[in-house]
């Protein structure tokens, strides 16, 4: 029995290598036609001649091969026939290269084998015979030569530290890059440049018509390396835009890069005075403002100043025909409801509270519109309609309504601020703040109203005030509003809810600065409050205000979260965590999303009372209840980490599409399994990652967790709906929310947050935005972010801020409100009506020729609103745009090259 086994168990291998070697020949043959198997023959009788010792045969035969090979490679739609006939030669030419003495016999060998080892190799031969071989132009083996000698050279470079080696391969891909840079493959150019790491190469060789495919290239992989090759790129990019004169779309890169001095060196060193203007316009969409002396610089310091801001917005609304102030019952349209009336929410209700999400409506319906039918018609008969800190947000969204108009805003505040009733002068003086958010003035009217009343005895005017000027001043990192706020934090007088506040308006002014005054003030209170003080929930501001100081500086703020380690556990874990995601805000960085997913991951015991049911009749019922509070309290702390990653997901990974796709599949996940306050600020963090952008899967997510049974998670997701709709007037959400008014018409609290949602929606009338993304999601405004981490890390305790008396602080997301359109102007900054072609951005990065950017478009005459992810361009040939990006404030020139039809 064993011989039958052994027999078969060898046979067959020789058998079937015999029957696979005699197929391989039949298979071969037949497949030849007449000119093939002459083209063999040929090829092999060369190689037969290489072979023999007729030495003065060598070189022309060499050149007859390398003849035959050179015409076969200009296409590679198959392996060329004379490649694929010498395969099995490839080992006798390396011979042959070894044999020959050197000379052009050898040179030629070497290339021969290099182009054979590109079919053959897997061990970069093509490169090592290419570097010995005769360096004839490169371009002359194809472009898939080329293209494979890229690969192997960038394989190379990765592993070789040998310098005279490395100069070798440099020189190789000096001859490299400008054979792309002619060939319409700028892509694969950047690419080697990039594997070899030097940049500089491509500013050589760029010329004036591939440097903006170039530029737009290496901007585009930014988001996909990691520090430094990110600052690098983008220095690159900016350089090629320089040397050709490109001063806004320098400027811009400069501004990704939040360099000031880059900033100003462009500013200044552009010779076009109109350019110049069209770079201020850009410069006050990015909050940044840049000292110019003299009187012929004017205009610029306005559009800096953004102080024409409200008559552009106002001038919009009317060519929209939206001036109309609208009511908060045009907004709700309760008259379609189903309802009966003796079913309705009348009754049922806190008036109050309802009173109080009318007033933030009404604000955020007419914000910038200066006027509306509740408070300026109504004069003060409203503000009473509401209950203390009622009256200071109904009073501050009057700051709303009247929003940029300085001139004519504050003189209508005025009056609140000799009220006897002091929720309504606090509430006066948030208005002031926020009327002031975003636009400078020479006689600092927040800083002069304001200034006064941040060390005022009542703590109520204290907060009034602490906000305004944070909202007033975002983003200036001024030192003498920082001076009159540092103060308040450590005052021993400042209850936490001020401390906090306090603490926030500095992070707001110092947004992206690194202000060590800021930092070090902060710091100070967190080491010397009490550990009952740092339980408080006003006390998460303070971390959070540390974080907006550090917004995007990555390994900028590894100091400060090294001195958060002397805290006690459980605020110090979720102190260090805020830290670390603002500081990374916007980097799309795949290593702290993973550490936030683990931070999600950990499982806090809460439901330890399972366990003592058994004993529960031998302990002392009291103590008991009293172990299970602390015990609750404390898993509260501990999961505060858990909200705060949550949101820091969002927060990293908001800068570009795969990253936002793939944080939305991630929080799937967390919704279905993760712990209760993981599921609580899960709806948030899809807001922020979709702020402004109504997209249906994430609208379809929050509104099914609208109707959750934990109570926080339905207030957080209906919330959350008015930010991922916010300024958009989507009617599939206004329809979403008049239903859920309906479903939760007797919970004052869910109704509140309803109406709240309904009004964002509308904000502004459909004409703001809060995402903070402009210039076609390029730049990230830290203002922006600002405003919109303070609101929701506000939501991270619902109930006890937003739904008990703190209600005001949702003004920080003034911070992030600008509008969403496209105004033209001519060189002498006069409104010029032109017609544009609106539609969808498409992505054009490495297509070749001049691809069309925009699809599915109309066409409109300017001002038009754009709604996110869209893009306009000139429908009309007699201007010129001084800036490529048309968003936001756009001069156009008159095209020389014109002529009418």
């Amino acid at each position: 029995m064993k011989e039958r086994v052994k027999v078969p168990a060898e046979d067959p291998k020789e058998g079937s290598k015999e029957k696979k070697e005699k197929k391989v020949e039949e298979e071969k043959e037949p497949d030849l036609s007449d000119e093939d198997k002459a083209l063999q023959d040929e090829l092999n009788t060369y190689i037969q001649i290489l072979t023999e010792d007729k030495t003065d045969l060598y070189l022309p035969t060499l050149n007859q091969l390398r003849v035959k090979i050179r015409a076969s490679t200009t296409s590679m739609t198959s392996v060329p026939k004379p490649l694929k006939f010498l395969r099995p030669h490839f080992d006798t030419l390396k011979q042959l290269y070894d044999k020959y003495p050197n000379g052009d016999a050898k040179n030629y060998a070497a290339d021969i084998c290099s182009i054979l080892a590109m079919t053959m190799s897997e061990t970069r031969e093509c490169l090592k015979y290419r570097l010995v071989g005769s360096q004839e132009d490169i371009g002359s083996w194809g472009h898939e030569y080329v293209r494979h000698l890229s690969g192997e050279i960038a394989m190379e470079w990765s592993r070789c530290d040998n310098i005279v080696y490395q100069r070798q391969l440099e020189n190789l891909a000096a001859q490299i890059i400008p054979y792309h840079m002619a060939h319409n493959a700028e892509a694969d150019a950047c690419d080697l440049a990039m594997e070899i790491e030097h940049l500089d190469m491509l500013d050589q060789y760029v010329d004036e018509d591939a440097f903006p495919r170039v530029a737009l290239y290496l901007t585009s992989c930014v988001s996909y390396v990691s520090e430094p090759e990110n600052t690098n790129l983008l220095i690159c990019a900016m350089q090629l835009f320089r040397k050709f004169k490109r001063y806004p779309e320098a400027l811009r890169i400069a501004m990704q890069l939040n360099n000031i001095v880059l900033i100003e060196e462009i500013f200044f060193s552009c010779p076009d005075s109109s350019i110049q203007k069209q770079m201020a316009f850009m410069l006050n969409r990015q909050q940044i403002y840049l000292e110019i002396d003299g009187d012929e610089n004017a205009e610029l310091v306005d559009i800096m100043t953004n102080a024409h801001l409200n008559n552009h917005f106002l001038a919009l609304g009317r060519e929209l025909d939206i001036l109309e102030p609208k009511t908060p019952d045009d907004i709700y349209k309760t008259h379609l409801d189903n309802a009966r009336p003796s079913f309705g929410p009348t009754g049922s209700v806190d008036s109050a509270k309802q009173n109080l999400a009318s007033s933030f409506v009404n604000g955020f319906v007419n914000a910038a519109f200066g006027q509306d039918k509740l408070l300026m018609e109504d004069g003060q008969k409203w503000l009473y309609k509401n209950r203390e800190q009622g009256m200071l947000s109904a009073t501050a969204s009057l700051g709303l309504i009247l929003l940029w108009d300085i001139d004519g805003g504050l003189g209508q505040i005025d009056k609140y601020l000799y009220s006897s009733e002091e929720y309504i002068k606090a509430g006066g003086l948030l208005a002031c703040g926020i009327v002031n958010c975003g636009v400078r003035s020479d006689c600092d009217p927040a800083l002069a109203l304001l200034g006064d009343y941040v060390q005022h005895n009542s703590m109520v005017m204290r907060t009034g005030a602490v906000l305004g000027m944070g909202i007033a001043y975002a983003g200036t990192n001024r030192d003498n509003v920082l001076s009159l706020l540092i103060p308040v934090i450590s005052d021993s007088k400042s209850n936490m809810e001020v401390v906090g506040l306090s603490a926030l308006a500095c992070g707001m002014i110092a947004v992206g600065s690194c202000n060590e005054k800021v930092t070090s003030a902060i710091l100070q209170v967190l080491h010397e409050k009490s550990e009952a003080d740092l339980k408080d929930t006003f006390s998460r501001y303070l971390p959070l205000a540390l974080g907006l100081c550090y917004l995007g500086k990555q390994d900028g703020a590894d100091a400060v979260i090294c001195a958060l380690d002397v805290l006690g556990e459980p605020f110090k874990s979720m102190a260090k965590t805020m830290v670390d995601v603002c500081a990374y805000a916007g980097t799309g960085n795949v290593l702290k999303v993973q550490n936030l997913l683990h931070i999600c991951s950990e499982h806090y015991e809460v439901n330890e009372k399972d366990d003592k049911k058994d004993d529960k009749k031998d302990k002392d019922k009291d103590k008991e209840d009293k172990d299970k509070k602390e015990e609750k309290s404390t898993s509260i702390d501990l999961s505060s980490q858990q909200a705060v990653a949550v949101l820091g997901i969002a927060l990293i990974s908001m800068g570009e599409e795969i990253g936002s796709e793939m944080a939305f599949r991630t929080f799937g996940h967390l919704l279905r399994y993760g712990e209760p306050v993981i599921k609580r600020s899960v709806p948030l963090a899809l807001a922020l990652i979709s702020a402004s952008n109504p997209k249906l899967n994430i609208l379809e997510t929050l509104s099914k967790f609208s109707h959750d049974s934990d109570a926080e998670v339905a207030y957080n997701a209906i919330f959350a709906l008015g930010l991922v709709g916010a300024g958009t007037n989507n009617a599939r959400l206004a329809a979403m929310l008049r239903q859920l008014a309906q479903y939760h018409a007797k919970d004052p609290n869910n109704l509140f947050m309803v109406r709240l949602a309904q009004g964002l929606a509308h904000l502004g009338k459909g004409t703001l935005t809060l995402c903070p993304y402009h210039h076609d999601r390029q730049l990230l405004s830290p203002v922006c972010v600002a405003g919109l981490m303070a609101t929701l890390v506000s939501f991270l305790d619902v109930k006890n801020i937003i739904l008990k008396n703190s209600h005001y602080v949702l003004y920080n997301l003034v911070a992030a409100m600008q509008p969403r359109m496209l105004v033209t102007f001519d060189e002498d900054l006069q409104p010029l009506p032109v017609p544009v072609r609106v539609g969808q951005a498409v992505d054009v990065v490495g297509q070749a020729g001049k691809p069309k950017t925009i699809t599915g478009f109309q066409t409109h005459t300017t001002p038009v609103l754009l709604a996110y992810g869209e893009r306009a361009e000139l429908a009309t040939e007699e201007y010129l745009p001084l800036t490529p990006i048309l968003e936001g404030f756009v001069i156009l020139r008159k095209n020389p090259n014109y002529t009418a039809a």
